[in-house]
């Protein structure tokens, strides 16, 4: 898969969205790692929650120009820099300005993507809208991300696939056993350790 390019960002920019960094590489390379199986599912609809600079979803466009592309986010500057990103690199993208997949009713995805706010926080530091949304998780820094988990079954096709990026201080395997209260097989697609942090990409399915 292609780095998509980022020279239309002004370095200012990331004073408001989160900049791409280890962890949204290591989603890409997940991406990449998984694309022999990506490829044969042939995906119609793809959402990134979450997407910050819009590079992961716009890598994923890349790789897949037949797929319809959206993406989500409660900070309103990081939807307008996910859409020229997927626009510097001709890439289809439909940028939604809300609080994960909550203004989602009847849509249905192929693919989910999501690089939560998983740094453990104070349960107040978490639920803004501001750059602190995309790395404040609250407890366990799970607060967001298991928000997004019980939405997971109500905006996932049957054979869907659901990517999601991890630390061990998450708690890994309670994610693992919430999923497969849904039904949901789990699998680590991609594992590095980065400065202290051991992340994560683990994928979910049916």
């Amino acid at each position: 898969m292609e780095t998509p390019y980022q020279n239309h960002i002004d370095k200012a920019d990331f004073d408001h969205v989160y900049e791409p960094a280890e962890d949204s590489f290591l989603l890409i390379d997940a991406l990449e790692k998984d694309l022999g199986y990506l490829k044969l599912k042939n995906p119609t609809f793809c959402l990134e929650v979450g997407s910050g600079s819009g590079v992961v979803i716009t890598a994923f466009g890349i790789a897949f120009p037949n797929t319809f592309c959206f993406s989500t986010d409660i900070n309103f500057k990081a939807c307008i820099m996910s859409r020229s990103t997927a626009i510097r690199n001709k890439v289809l993208l439909d940028a939604v300005n809300m609080d994960l997949v909550t203004s989602f009713v009847d849509e249905k995805f192929d693919v989910v993507i999501f690089n939560p706010p998983y740094v453990v926080t104070e349960t107040n530091e978490c639920g803004g809208c501001g750059i602190a949304a995309s790395w404040a998780g609250g407890v366990k820094g799970r607060e967001i991300t298991d928000r997004l988990l019980h939405m997971i079954p109500k905006i996932l096709t049957k054979n869907g696939t659901f990517y999601l990026l991890l630390i061990k201080e998450n708690i890994p395997l309670e994610v693992v056993h919430i999923m497969s209260q849904y039904g949901y097989k789990s699998e680590t697609v991609i594992t590095r350790k980065v400065r202290n942090e051991q992340q994560m990409v683990l994928k979910f399915c049916k």
